[in-house]
């Protein structure tokens, strides 16, 4: 491979290096401030998420609607696995080897914590989760 070489600034090459050079560092500078103001706003969401979820705690309620839209709050539960030859020896047992994917069944993990039998080396966690929606 030959190395091209021009005088500094003499050609069109040149040029559109200098350019297309200025242009990429105009391009990280506005993409990282974007992601600066957009992390802030991220953040300021997520601080009304958790005072929209203490008011529905607060007054007992699951869902409100305003003027302006509603919002409402659910539970999420997600589970996994702390032990998995634990749970691969009760899938095996109970022939369920559809608890498994790349990922624990959420669905059939929930099943069996509702019928009582919630495998060994499994743990779940629970939190109210709060979606809003344009009126």
């Amino acid at each position: 491979m030959t190395k091209a070489t021009t005088p500094n600034g003499s050609d069109a090459v040149a040029k559109m290096t200098r350019v297309y050079l200025k242009i990429k560092a105009a391009r990280e500078e506005l993409s990282s401030e974007f992601n600066a103001k957009d992390k802030a706003l991220g953040e300021q969401q997520d601080m009304i998420k958790h005072a929209l979820l203490d008011y529905c705690k607060a007054e007992g309620v699951e869902s409100v609607r305003t003027a302006d839209g509603l919002f409402y709050r659910s539970v999420k539960t997600r589970y996994w696995a702390s032990d998995w030859d634990s749970v691969y020896a009760f899938a095996q047992e109970h022939d369920m080897l559809e608890v498994f994917e790349k990922r624990l069944s959420q669905g059939v993990m929930k099943a069996l914590a509702d019928s009582g039998e919630l495998p060994t080396g499994v743990s779940a966690d629970s939190e109210y989760v709060l979606t809003i929606k344009r009126k």
